[in-house]
């Protein structure tokens, strides 16, 4: 289990009550008025998709921010006295701090009857991109941190993926099958670039010509072209590329640090050109804010090159409801209530329903009349839109490593690939 340092995040303590004057003693003490206990604006930050660090679920006790007077507080009616704001008054740039882990197993299954795959791996928690709508957000809350900010700014490396992959697959009850890789948070966010988790697990099933699929919005996957194309040659590799919208002012603040809608066009157009099929993850269908960009991004998607396309309606588990309620006051306040509204129309009048039947799609007429939209869409266009690209892959060719142990002419911790 990664260890985090500890940071404060506020006065671990309820609330204070608005402290009143009492008139009993006639007193007009100015450090009891309601302004002593106010709640600082909650802005969001720059390159940072939750506004706020929203306590987990498990968490004991709950933090909250008020101004103790050490810090000037600016008031509207103060009048033509009130200090200008400086650039000291603004909260300091969120840095991302990474731990190392040791897993203990890579590879998770699933039986559930909504996904099309039932292998995959993680080789990160937590994922930089700062997606506000991240169906993961809570299982950092396994982890003693917050769903909000701490997600996308204290992130765990698996450090040992490759080499817990590397046994996982020299297992004789390893039955071969495709492997999902970054379902759960994006596998080429930033740090890959100095970690390259996933660079070696791709290298592991290339080798072992295990099937692989790849969900990203990272034009980081240009990388592995060397490994993926080949795969593909031989019906091993696919990539889905999550599009949510074109508007790029939209997707700086849903997608913060993200690549822009165009470079992820960019990537599907590389992909394919070096023959690795690409179909595009419309995820999530935003009402209002990106459901209007449903059959542009289709276009588009299916002009670079994409030959497959997906929906997923927005999933509100847990705390990500109230992550996205924040994100939608402070980007959106004109319509956040008209949003939430047709969200729960589509949800029975709920927030979020994990039925399995139900909870990519939604129900009633608003889900209904989304599904026919792209639906149509998908055939004027000429698209499979069934998800049958997990089906068609090849494990028949699949080659069981042998695993060298530690200390047989090898380092520790140095496990590799004999497959002759």
């Amino acid at each position: 289990m990664a260890s985090f340092p500890k940071f404060p995040q506020g006065i671990a303590r309820p609330f204070p009550e608005q402290p009143t004057r009492s008139a009993a003693s006639g007193e007009d003490d100015a450090t009891l008025t309601p302004e002593t206990f106010i709640h600082r604006d909650q802005t969001a930050q720059k390159g940072r998709g939750a506004v706020t660090n929203l306590r987990g679920r498990y968490e004991s006790v709950a933090r909250e921010e008020f101004d103790d007077g050490w810090q000037a507080v600016h008031f509207a009616e103060a009048g033509p006295q009130a200090a200008e704001s400086t650039e000291e008054d603004e909260p300091p740039r969120l840095k991302t701090i990474v731990t190392e882990e040791d897993a203990r197993s890579i590879i998770t299954r699933n039986s559930s009857p909504d996904l099309p795959f039932s292998l995959s791996l993680n080789p990160y928690r937590g994922c930089e991109h700062g997606c506000i709508y991240c169906f993961a957000r809570p299982s950092h809350s396994y982890l003693g941190l917050s769903p909000g900010l701490d997600f996308e700014s204290r992130l765990v490396a698996k450090r040992n993926a490759p080499e817990v992959l590397l046994r996982e697959l020299a297992k004789p009850s390893y039955e071969p099958d495709t492997i999902t890789v970054g379902i759960n948070t994006d596998a080429y966010q930033p740090i890959e670039r100095e970690r390259q988790l996933t660079r070696r697990i791709l290298q592991i099933l290339h080798d072992c010509e295990n099937p692989v699929a790849l969900i990203t919005k990272s034009s980081l996957v240009e990388r592995d072209i060397d490994l993926l194309a080949p795969m593909a040659a031989k019906g091993q590799a696919i990539v889905a590329v999550t599009i949510t919208t074109l508007d790029a002012a939209i997707a700086r603040t849903l997608e913060p640090r993200a690549a822009s809608p165009a470079r992820r066009l960019r990537v599907i157009r590389t992909l394919v050109e070096a023959g690795i099929p690409v179909s595009v993850s419309i995820a999530p269908v935003i009402p209002f804010v990106t459901e209007p960009d449903l059959e542009r991004v289709m276009e588009a998607a299916v002009e670079a090159g994409a030959r497959q396309a997906g929906y997923i309606v927005l999933r509100l588990p847990w705390e990500v409801s109230p992550l996205f309620r924040q994100w939608l006051q402070a980007h959106f306040p004109d319509r956040a209530a008209r949003v939430m509204n047709r969200i729960q129309d589509m949800r029975g009048g709920k927030d979020y329903d994990a039925d399995f039947a139900t909870r990519m799609r939604g129900t009633g007429v608003w889900a209904d009349l989304l599904h026919q939209r792209f639906e149509k869409a998908s055939r004027r266009l000429g698209i499979d839109h069934r998800n049958r690209a997990f089906a068609t892959l090849d494990a028949s060719r699949f080659k069981r490593p042998m695993v060298v142990p530690a200390g047989q002419g090898r380092p520790a911790g140095d496990a590799q690939l004999d497959l002759f």
